[in-house]
C-alpha cells in the first residue's frame, strides 16, 4: 500500500508500505479521505519526537495523519461492536485508561494522551489500523468527506460546549483557519447572535462571512478590541482564541464584557502574559480545552441533521501522491486555503 510516512522535519515520503493486519481488539479501515490538520504541519516543519510515545508503541518514521473516515476491512479477535464493511470515523486519542484523569472519564486530559498520527501510523495511507474504542459509526447521511472532518469539528464543537456560550451571546473568533471556521459554525449552532471574526488574512474573513460571521476584522487595523467593544454592545461574552498568539490573545481578552470568557482552542508555541488587571475588573475567566471528549456521536449527528455543515470548510482535494506539493506546501504558502482533504486510495 501506499503511505505518507515522516523522517523528519520536511521529509514526508509517499512510499509503498506492507498493509497492516488487525490485532485483538482492533479493526483495519480503507482510509477514504484524511484531512491536513495544523499539528499535522507543525510536524511537517520541526519533526516529531524520536523516542516511541508510551502509549502509542512506535518509534518515528510513520505515517502522519490523524483526522480520517473509512471503510473497515477486516476485524481482529474480540472486537465485538463492528464488521467489516461498516462505515466509520475516528476518534484517534491514545489514552491509558487508568490515571486520574481517565479514572473520571476525562480521557482528554490522561498524563499519557497522545494520537494516531502523530504517535503512531495514522491515516494518510491506504490502510491503517485503529483500536475497536476509536471507531464511531457514519449513518448514510454523512458523507466519507465529513467524516473526515468529524475530529476537527468535535474540537470546536467540545470548546463551545464547555464555555459559558448562551443562545443569544455575542462572540469573537480569533483566527480564521479550519479550527476558527468550525468554531463559528459551532457557536452559530449554539445560537450566539453576533458572530466577529479577526484575522490577517481577507480570504479567509471573507471565508467566515459565508460561513455566518456578523461582523469581520482584519487583523492589521488597528483598535481592534475597541472595534469588537463597539460592534457587541459592550464586549462579546466569550472569545475564542484560535490563533495562538501573545497579540491575539492580548485583544481577546480586552475585547470581553463584564464576565465574559476567554476559550482557548489553539495551540501556543511560547507562553504568553495575560493582563489580569483586566481579568480582576471584569471578573473574567480564561480557561482552554485539550481536544475533545465524549462529543463524536452528537457532532456526527448534528452534520447529518445538516446542523453543521462541515463541508463548507473544505477548500482542496487532492490525491496521496499530491500531498506534499498541493498539500502541505499549500497550506504554508497560501492563506487562502482552510481544509485540504486527502484521498490515499487508488481506486
Amino acid at each position: 500500500m501506499q503511505a505518507a510516512v515522516l523522517y523528519s522535519a520536511k521529509d514526508l515520503r509517499v512510499e509503498q508500505r506492507q498493509e497492516p493486519s488487525a490485532g485483538a481488539k482492533q479493526v483495519k479501515v480503507k482510509v477514504e479521505w484524511a484531512g491536513i490538520c495544523g499539528s499535522d504541519l507543525h510536524a511537517y516543519l520541526h519533526g516529531l519526537a524520536l523516542e516511541a510515545h508510551p502509549l502509542g508503541g512506535q518509534q518515528p518514521p510513520f505515517a502522519l495523519g490523524h483526522e480520517f473516515s473509512g471503510t473497515i476491512v477486516e476485524v481482529g479477535d474480540g472486537v465485538t461492536k463492528y464488521a467489516a464493511g461498516d462505515r466509520v470515523a475516528i476518534e484517534p486519542l491514545l489514552y491509558c485508561g487508568d490515571c486520574y484523569a481517565c479514572s473520571r472519564g476525562d480521557y482528554n486530559q490522561c498524563m499519557k494522551v497522545g494520537f494516531v498520527g502523530l504517535h503512531r501510523d495514522g491515516g494518510f495511507a491506504e490502510y491503517v489500523v485503529v483500536d475497536e474504542y476509536m471507531l464511531h459509526r457514519l449513518p448514510d447521511e454523512v458523507s466519507f468527506e465529513e467524516g473526515a472532518l468529524i475530529e476537527p469539528a468535535a474540537v470546536s464543537f467540545y470548546a463551545v460546549r464547555e464555555s459559558k456560550l448562551k443562545a443569544g451571546d455575542s462572540v469573537a473568533i480569533f483566527g480564521a483557519g479550519p479550527i476558527g471556521l468550525l468554531t463559528l459554525l459551532a457557536a452559530k449552532a449554539a445560537g450566539a447572535m453576533k458572530l466577529i471574526v479577526v484575522d490577517l488574512s481577507d480570504e479567509r474573513l471573507q471565508k467566515a462571512k459565508e460561513l455566518g460571521a456578523t461582523a469581520v476584522i482584519n487583523g492589521n487595523e488597528e483598535n481592534i478590541a475597541g472595534k469588537i467593544i463597539a460592534l457587541s454592545n459592550g464586549g462579546v461574552n466569550v472569545a475564542y482564541e484560535c490563533a495562538g498568539a501573545q497579540a491575539t490573545m492580548t485583544n481577546a481578552v480586552a475585547s470581553l464584557r463584564q464576565g465574559g470568557q476567554v476559550m482557548t482552542l489553539a495551540v501556543f508555541m511560547k507562553p504568553v502574559s495575560i493582563d489580569m488587571g483586566q481579568i480582576m475588573f471584569k471578573a473574567a475567566d480564561v480557561t482552554a480545552t485539550l481536544a475533545y471528549r465524549h462529543v463524536f456521536p452528537e457532532v456526527i449527528g448534528m452534520v447529518a441533521a445538516g446542523r453543521l455543515d462541515v463541508k463548507s470548510v473544505i477548500t482542496k482535494k487532492i490525491g496521496l501522491n499530491q500531498i506534499v506539493e498541493e498539500g502541505f506546501e499549500q497550506l504554508i504558502q497560501d492563506v487562502k486555503q482552510a481544509k485540504i482533504l486527502v484521498r490515499p486510495s487508488q481506486d
